[in-house]
């Protein structure tokens, strides 16, 4: 086990009930993520990807097992602790749609009250630019922002706490290429300055490849594999075989050349 981990999870299972049917999604699941590492978490539909992000933000209740988090059990972690250690961006980016663009990335200290709002609003629009956004979309509501402007804004607000660990689900979703490319420059160009630790589900081959992220393979209701990326292609599996070594896996690993695909 790492001497320095920003996760640990531990012989975790996850357990769904539904109509007296029993199903076991996470068995014995073991995961080390480091500080300061970028991981992308991969694996078919159903394997819990998702469900595992919610566990380790406190937000899902796994069956049995053990999730720490910047050194101290998630179960420990009040609201406010938890919103200061991890910082979340969903899906869709998950935007309050009556909030103008500055009050959605405010809205977590809004919420605490720890500070006057002033220095509030300040804060926000610092990290507003930080995201490559200027001051003039402060104003602006979701519905008038491009997708990949509502990725950036709900990236700010995962920021705004000062988190070290950043989470996000498919953060390229939705995302036509170019605006998927810029936002991957931005992720890598605010891990390095920031020195986050970033977790990521995704099922996006360029991103990964992109951001050279070291990968943990979810598979047969565990983490199989975690390593580099060519050590991880290079796992003999069923899923990594049909993930990176199909079709679309070849020809997104081919912009990294021959270092890469000689494997």
């Amino acid at each position: 086990m790492s001497s320095n981990p920003a996760i640990e999870v531990q012989k975790l299972w996850t357990v769904f009930h539904h109509g007296g049917r029993e199903t076991v999604i996470h068995k014995e699941l073991d995961l080390c993520i480091d500080r300061g590492e970028m991981v992308s978490l991969v694996g078919g539909s159903g394997t819990g990807k998702t469900t595992l992000l919610r566990q380790i933000l406190g937000l899902e209740t796994p069956a049995r097992g053990q999730i720490t988090v910047q050194g101290r059990p998630v179960t420990t972690l009040s609201e406010r602790g938890a919103a200061r250690r991890v910082g979340m961006l969903f899906q869709h980016g998950a935007l309050f749609s009556a909030f103008s663009v500055l009050d959605n990335i405010a809205f977590p200290l809004l919420e605490l009250k720890l500070l006057p709002d002033d220095l509030i609003r300040d804060m926000a629009l610092v990290k507003l630019q930080m995201v490559g956004l200027e001051p003039k979309h402060a104003n602006k509501m979701p519905a008038d922002l491009s997708g990949g402007m509502v990725k950036r804004v709900a990236l700010a607000r995962a920021l705004v706490m000062d988190p070290p660990l950043l989470m996000l689900d498919e953060p390229t979703a939705g995302l036509d290429p170019a605006s998927a490319d810029s936002f991957c420059r931005l992720l890598k160009d605010l891990h390095q300055e920031l020195g986050l630790t970033v977790v990521m589900v995704t099922h996006d081959l360029d991103s990964i490849y992109s951001l050279n992220t070291k990968v943990a393979v979810l598979a047969d209701q565990r983490v199989v594999f975690k390593g580099n990326l060519k050590d991880v292609i290079a796992f003999d599996h069923a899923f990594v075989r049909q993930f990176f070594l199909g079709e679309r896996g070849l020809r997104a690993m081919a912009l990294l050349g021959p270092s890469t695909t000689a494997v």
